[in-house]
This record gives C-alpha cells, sequence and structure tokens, in this order.
C-alpha cells in the first residue's frame, strides 16, 4: 500500500491515484465494503428547527457537522465510515470554514471523497451551507 493510501477493517482510501493531482483534503478514491448509509443535506437548524449562526460560515459549519454525527448515529455509523461529502455553500470564500469543522470531526488520513459546489441559494435565505453524506458500515457477522 503506497503513503497515499489508507486501509481500515472496511474502507480503503487512496489520496490520489497514479497520474491524478492529489486534492486539498479529501481523497480522490474511497471504497469498502458493507451496508451503505445515507444522508440527507444537513444544514444549520437546531432541533426546534432555528437556524444557528446566522451570518456566521463557521458557527454554521460546527452545527452542520454535529447535525451529521447525529444522523450518522442513528445508523450506527460515525465519521470514520464517511465515504463521501458533498458541499453546497452560498458562497465558496465559506469553504475554509467549512474544512476547519471538518477537520475537527474526522481525521487527515481518513478523508471522504469530496465535492465542493457553489449554489445561487438554500431553501432559507439565511442559511450559508448544506453537506450530505454517504457512509459505509462494515458488513454485520
Amino acid at each position: 500500500m503506497s503513503a497515499a493510501e489508507h486501509s481500515s477493517s472496511h474502507l480503503t482510501r487512496i489520496a490520489a491515484p497514479e497520474g491524478v493531482c492529489p486534492g486539498g483534503g479529501y481523497s480522490h478514491v474511497v471504497w469498502g465494503t458493507g451496508r451503505f448509509v445515507t444522508v440527507s443535506g444537513q444544514c444549520a437548524l437546531d432541533e426546534k428547527g432555528e437556524v444557528v449562526g446566522e451570518g456566521d460560515p463557521a458557527a454554521q459549519a460546527r452545527q452542520v457537522f454535529e447535525n451529521l454525527r447525529r444522523c450518522l448515529a442513528a445508523a450506527g455509523a460515525g465519521f470514520e465510515d464517511v465515504v463521501k461529502l458533498t458541499y453546497y455553500v452560498t458562497d465558496v470564500a465559506h469553504l475554509p470554514a467549512v474544512r476547519a469543522a471538518r477537520d475537527e470531526v474526522i481525521a487527515a488520513d481518513r478523508l471522504p471523497a469530496s465535492t465542493a459546489v457553489q449554489v445561487a441559494a438554500l431553501f432559507r435565505p439565511e442559511l450559508l451551507l448544506e453537506v450530505e453524506a454517504f457512509a459505509i458500515l462494515p458488513s454485520a457477522t
């Protein structure tokens, strides 16, 4: 296994396949075997549906990752099982805050594949970002 590759018991990550420019803060390829978990896009809403951190991308990102953590936990998963994150941001200038929140919960050697897209708006104007996740859990034995 090369230095660009990391494997856990059920997931393998390749930061940069041969001939592909290394990504900044994500793995180009992640695969595994087991049970597939999909988490709908999460926004910076608390359990009452109130926006957390209006106008503050860092506060919103932390709330989004907390919501993702709770959703993953409901499926018996954690961030170590995440294979793909898709970020929807209203301004790409928010990405450093999103990455900082991600780095608080996902180890640098377990980064998932990722896509970031700037969008014109989300379903509520005060929301700055939405993140969806895909995870793979080990097969039940």
